[in-house]
């Protein structure tokens, strides 16, 4: 699978979510030769569950597949910098590698913020890539925020 694909379809998981009614971020994992073991979209409110990020949902479903917990040669593509639960999740979970699409200054603990995987209590850090499609996800957050609260905020896992 090509580089930009997860990225592409974590695009659709966002544009899906946002179609839901949901904060408009979308997640993929792929393995180490590139194919994806999961991708889902926020559900935060159809599931009542402030947990139900995109990256906590792909995360477990690609856990799951596997039947066990690490996903230590995987990648997690998340189209928003993942907030410090997720950033952490990716840490428990130990993906290999996080790629992310737009920054959050206001909620993201990889970039911004609490900076999860740089702290020195974080057991596993993976490699991070920022930046990927970033003006593409920005601008459907952006979008997003404009139509449901007059805002431009960006945060929102």
């Amino acid at each position: 699978m090509a580089e930009g694909a997860p990225m592409a379809l974590a695009m659709e998981e966002a544009r899906a979510a946002a179609a839901r009614e949901e904060v408009p971020v979308g997640a993929v994992v792929t393995d180490a030769r590139g194919a994806v073991l999961s991708r889902a979209g926020n559900e935060v409110e159809a599931r009542h569950d402030p947990s139900a990020h995109a990256e906590m949902l792909a995360l477990r479903a690609a856990a799951a597949a596997r039947g066990r917990k690490w996903l230590e040669d995987c990648t997690l593509w998340v189209t928003l910098e993942p907030c410090p639960m997720c950033a952490q999740a990716a840490s428990f979970f130990r993906v290999r590698r996080v790629v992310f699409g737009a920054y959050d200054p206001k909620g993201g603990g990889v970039e911004h913020g609490a900076r999860v995987l740089s702290a020195p209590s974080c057991h596993h850090a993976p490699e991070v890539v920022g930046g990927v499609r970033e003006s593409e996800s920005a601008a459907l957050l952006r979008e997003f925020f404009l139509a449901r609260r007059g805002g431009t905020g960006v945060s929102g896992g």
